[in-house]
């Protein structure tokens, strides 16, 4: 089997992007909790976005850059942890995942994903080459305003924006990577190791 029949270009039926919001929870809200989390299809239409309810006691919303608050994750505004979980995991089987720092997406909800089904624009080489930032992540309102000249969540965080402003910066050079995927070879860079367990 060649290369190229190995890894065939993905169908934009085949492709969702995805993001998701944090509070804290534990001393000093340090610790990350799902509160909000949105997925789309190739061209940006919603297949999910809601709030999530807490699984433990939230010590920090983070409101000033989130815009959470309390009423938002109560259970008359947001889903269960169990039945997010589920929804996300029928939605993005057998799919290529786009994102900005998958792992720490992957890691809050709670489900691994093949690693050759990811596109994470944060580990993409010919992104960090073009920013002059090779070694080093780079966050995603950087990324859109030096590739795009597009604003994204300056003033807070919107998972619907940063899912769809994902899937852009991924179309905008989709014919590139894939290419390069199709011959065998990989453009990104690893994630941390520390998060290996949010990939098969």
């Amino acid at each position: 089997m060649s290369a190229s029949q190995k890894y065939p270009n993905p169908q934009p039926e085949q492709i969702v992007a995805i993001s998701c919001t944090v509070v804290g929870i534990g001393d000093g809200g340090g610790t990350s909790m799902l509160a909000r989390i949105a997925l789309v299809d190739y061209r940006g239409q919603t297949l999910l976005c809601t709030y999530v309810q807490p699984t433990m006691p939230v010590s920090d919303y983070r409101t000033a850059t989130t815009g959470i608050e309390p009423e938002h994750l109560s259970p008359n505004n947001a889903m269960k942890f169990s039945e997010v979980q589920s929804r996300i995991a029928s939605l993005i089987k057998g799919k290529v995942l786009i994102g900005h720092s998958l792992w720490n997406d992957l890691s809050v909800i709670g489900i691994p994903h093949p690693a050759v089904a990811t596109r994470d624009v944060a580990l993409y080489q010919p992104f960090r080459n073009s920013l002059r930032s090779p070694n080093k992540i780079v966050g995603l309102p950087t990324l859109m305003w030096q590739l795009m000249r597009r604003r994204c969540s300056d003033d807070r965080i919107c998972a619907l924006e940063i899912a769809r402003a994902t899937l852009d910066l991924y179309r905008s050079v989709a014919t590139e990577w894939e290419a390069v995927i199709a011959k065998g070879q990989w453009p990104c860079h690893l994630p941390p190791n520390t998060f290996a367990r949010c990939y098969l």
